[in-house]
């Protein structure tokens, strides 16, 4: 029997072009409740001329992703509420120019964009569900854009369930870490209606460089899968080649410049073979939150029916990393297990 429609692997769409940028913000919400039937953006909440470009966004969760993306919707001109559990980092944007919001419902009251960037699938249920939350607070209408990392079955669920809610959702996690969120270069993969998409395009156009809407809901968090997966293995293999160069005495920093200009040459090469070098595993994206979106990508595969042996391996490498206690450090750290392995320090 097939697996109820909540539980299945959601595939990804033929890629789709980027659709233009429009700036008329009452017609594109006419254009949307028309042909899709979604709700409109509410007429207080239209703006016009100069104020197109501008919203209300609030954004839920202001860790090392949220609140440098928080920070540069702040810098593009929109009008920017932030929320955390830790109240200090909503005082860190009200102090960039943002607004401090004391929880989740006074975040969102008038918020035209809603943007949830927490840990995991639980995460994202508790601060979307329930009397203080997104979706029983935020207006009529407004956009929901989860840029978390989670299941794709729940990113499909928690749509259906916003949509009820009169609430437009699009699952957009994002790639780039740290640095990429602190200079508004993410890429963000985007599942949800098409013309949501649209309408979402200025504010991810605040915080990221590569947006690509990839297909219905769920999508998002389906290519964000695969991006981990190809992010773990390369991270591995450049640790293994590290030790190897090491061993045999190699002027690593040029060898990895070299590489770097190569068919070997990557953007996890660029951002992470200096820290393997300097030891440096202060966190940009944590193990611990890789460890989570491994385990992702390897119940999704099974789900699918397929074989990610490689990736099943890097899987168990960065879990063993966590389980011995390493899962605050940056997912360079894989450096010191494969260090290891081949009798290294432990430094």
């Amino acid at each position: 029997m097939a697996a109820p429609r909540e539980a299945r692997l959601i595939r990804p769409h033929p890629r789709t072009t980027r659709h233009k940028q429009r700036t008329d913000h009452a017609r594109h919400a006419t254009r949307a409740a028309r042909q899709d039937q979604t709700p409109a953006i509410p007429a207080d909440h239209r703006r016009t001329s100069k104020e197109n470009i501008m919203a209300k966004v609030a954004v839920i969760g202001l860790g090392i992703m949220g609140l440098p993306m928080a920070k540069n919707l702040v810098t593009a001109g929109h009008r920017v509420t932030g929320y955390n559990r830790s109240p200090e980092k909503a005082q860190e944007l009200a102090q960039a120019g943002g607004t401090a919001a004391g929880s989740v419902a006074e975040a969102v009251k008038d918020a035209e964009v809603i943007i949830t960037m927490v840990p995991d699938s639980p995460d994202v249920q508790d601060v979307v569900g329930g009397e203080d939350g997104v979706f029983a607070n935020a207006p009529q209408g407004a956009l929901w854009i989860d840029a978390s990392t989670i299941r794709p079955d729940v990113a499909v669920n928690l749509a259906d369930a916003a949509r009820e809610a009169g609430i437009r959702p699009l699952d957009a996690p994002v790639s780039g870490g740290e640095q990429g969120a602190i200079d508004a270069a993410l890429s963000i993969m985007v599942g949800g209606e098409a013309t949501d998409f649209e309408a979402a395009q200025e504010v991810l156009n605040g915080v990221g460089k590569t947006i690509v809407h990839v297909g219905p809901s769920g999508s998002g968090q389906t290519v964000k899968a695969a991006n981990q997966l190809i992010v773990a293995g390369n991270i591995q293999l450049l640790a293994e080649s590290v030790v190897f160069l090491e061993a045999y005495g190699v002027d690593t920093d040029a060898a990895l410049k070299v590489l770097g200009g190569g068919l070997a040459g990557s953007k996890v090469l660029d951002q992470k073979g200096q820290k393997m070098l300097d030891r440096n595993f202060d966190p940009g994206f944590r193990l611990a939150l890789h460890n989570k979106d491994m385990g992702i990508v390897t119940a999704a595969a099974r789900e699918a029916g397929v074989t990610i042996p490689l990736g099943a391996v890097v899987a168990q490498l960065v879990s063993a990393l966590v389980a011995r206690g390493d899962g605050g450090l940056d997912h360079s750290g894989l450096f010191k297990l494969a260090n290891e392995l081949s009798g290294g320090d432990e430094k």
